[in-house]
């Protein structure tokens, strides 16, 4: 996606959850891949967690950085495959105020053209809730990457055009700060 050189980079505070059993900092994998990410592209890692794959648990998280003015953007990693752990788009999505079709549209074109028809076992998924952008990522380091090198880089910044998600954060909440009729 082209940037305009002439904008200055906005830097966004950016946290991270990865969902799963098994997963600890040390061999988190995935969720590594999106912070090194993050803070190359010069944003700011605003928390990083490691939750089980429980519906309660994954909210307990993301309404917590949700309510929380410092936190521009959510992403999770794992939990939107198809086993009977995989409940991140439950635990996730009856937050969202608005839902993002289009993220995961995206992402499956852009997952299938690398590992074809196996893209549908995924339920990537992603919306807009308290004025918080939110992106559901699979668990794996390379759909990690995919996601954000080939879509959320470009849409995390300012200087991206034609348009891109930094540029109406500001008026996100605009309807609530309209006026009673």
């Amino acid at each position: 996606m082209p940037t305009e050189d002439s904008k200055q980079f906005v830097p966004l505070n950016i946290a991270v959850l990865t969902v799963s059993d098994t997963r600890s900092l040390a061999d988190d994998k995935s969720g590594t891949t999106l912070a090194e990410r993050i803070v190359a592209a010069g944003h700011r890692l605003a928390g990083r967690e490691i939750v089980a794959d429980d519906i309660d648990a994954i909210r307990i998280f993301v309404k917590k950085w949700i309510g929380d003015p410092a936190v521009d953007v959510v992403i999770t990693t794992g939990g939107t495959g198809f086993t009977g752990r995989d409940v991140t788009p439950e635990a996730i999505e009856p937050l969202f105020e608005k839902r993002m079709e289009g993220f995961s549209v995206a992402f499956h074109m852009l997952s299938h053209a690398k590992i074809g028809t196996s893209t549908i076992q995924s339920r990537v998924t992603a919306g807009l809730a308290g004025a918080t952008f939110i992106f559901c990522l699979p668990g794996s380091p390379g759909a990690c990457r995919d996601g954000w090198d080939g879509i959320l880089a470009a849409q995390l910044d300012y200087r991206t055009r034609p348009c891109n998600f930094v540029e109406i954060m500001p008026r996100l909440d605009e309807h609530l700060r309209r006026p009673k009729a």
